[in-house]
C-alpha cells in the first residue's frame, strides 16, 4: 500500500491506497491507525480500491477538534471526493463505526454497503445486557479533560499494549504493527486528539439519535460483533435498519481485524 497525504474537510489525511475496482472504505478506532487492516487488504485488494485513512487526530492524520462522529462522516465523504469515488463500500470498526452509519444514514447514494463491527451507535436501545453493569471503564477515564494524558505520559505503549492483548484474548498482535500503533499514541498530543474522540460520544450520540428520528438506514449492512460487544451493534441496528445481515465471530478478540482476518474476509467481500 502506498501512503498519500490528502486535503479533505480542512485537514490532512494520511490515507492508504491499493488496488483497482470498487471503493472500499475502512474505518479504524482505537488505538489502531490505517494498519488495523493489514491483514485483509491484500484480499480486498484483488477486487477493489482499498482506501484506509488514519481518523482525524489519530496516526499521522491532522486535526485539533472536531472528533464527532458527524465531523468525521464529512471526513470520509471529502476524502472520497477528493479520490474520485462516487460511491463505496464503507466499513467501520469501533470508533469507526459511528462515522460510517452516520455517512450511510445521511449520503446513502454514497455507500454501497455498509459494514459495522464491534461497537455501539449512542444511546440507541438493544445494547441494555451489554450496558448492565455500566461502560467500559475506559470511556469514563478518557472522558475527563486532562486526565489521560497527564497520568499515561511515559507510559503509553503499556496502555497501548492492555488494549491490543484484551482486543486479541491474549493472542497479540504482529510486533511491527503493535510498535507502529505504540509510536502513533505516544506524548500528550497524540494522547490529546485520541482522548478527544471519547470526550465527543455525547454529541456522537445525539447526531445518531436525530438521524434515526429522521429516516431509517436503507444501505445493505452487515453487523460483525466479536468479543465483548458481540450481537448488541446488531440489537441496535434491527430497528432502524431495512436490509441487515449479522454476525458473530466465535473465538475473536475485540479487534477483528488481526485476531481473526481469516473469519472477517469472506464476511467483507460477501
Amino acid at each position: 500500500m502506498r501512503e498519500r497525504r490528502i486535503k479533505a474537510n480542512g485537514i490532512e489525511v494520511n490515507v492508504a491506497v491499493t488496488g483497482e475496482g470498487p471503493a472500499f472504505l475502512l474505518l479504524h478506532g482505537f488505538p489502531h491507525t490505517w494498519r488495523l487492516w493489514t491483514e485483509v487488504v491484500p484480499h480486498l485488494a484483488r477486487h477493489h480500491r482499498v482506501i484506509a485513512p488514519d481518523l482525524r487526530g489519530l496516526g499521522a492524520t491532522t486535526g485539533a477538534g472536531g472528533y464527532d462522529a458527524g465531523t468525521l462522516a464529512d471526513d470520509a465523504e471529502a476524502l472520497l471526493d477528493a479520490l474520485g469515488e462516487p460511491e463505496a463500500t464503507v466499513a467501520g470498526i469501533d470508533a469507526g463505526t459511528p462515522p460510517a452509519f452516520l455517512l450511510a444514514m445521511r449520503r446513502s447514494e454514497r455507500v454501497r454497503r455498509l459494514v459495522l463491527m464491534e461497537s455501539l451507535l449512542g444511546r440507541l436501545p438493544g445494547a441494555e445486557d451489554f450496558l448492565a453493569g455500566g461502560p467500559p471503564w475506559w470511556f469514563g477515564f478518557h472522558a475527563v479533560p486532562g486526565l489521560g494524558e497527564t497520568v499515561l505520559a511515559g507510559h503509553e505503549a503499556e496502555y497501548v499494549d492492555w488494549f491490543l492483548d484484551a482486543g486479541t484474548l491474549g493472542r497479540g498482535v504482529p510486533p511491527a504493527i503493535r510498535d507502529q500503533f505504540a509510536a502513533a499514541y505516544t506524548g500528550r498530543s497524540a494522547l490529546r486528539s485520541a482522548f478527544g474522540h471519547y470526550r465527543a460520544m455525547p454529541e456522537s450520540a445525539r447526531q445518531i439519535a436525530d438521524a434515526v428520528a429522521g429516516g431509517r438506514l436503507t444501505v445493505p449492512t452487515t453487523a460483525i460483533g466479536a468479543h465483548p460487544v458481540g450481537d448488541a451493534l446488531a440489537r441496535q441496528l434491527r430497528p432502524v435498519a431495512d436490509d441487515l445481515t449479522e454476525h458473530v465471530v466465535e473465538d475473536c478478540g475485540h479487534i477483528i481485524p488481526l485476531d481473526r482476518p481469516d473469519a472477517l474476509v469472506p464476511l467483507l467481500l460477501g
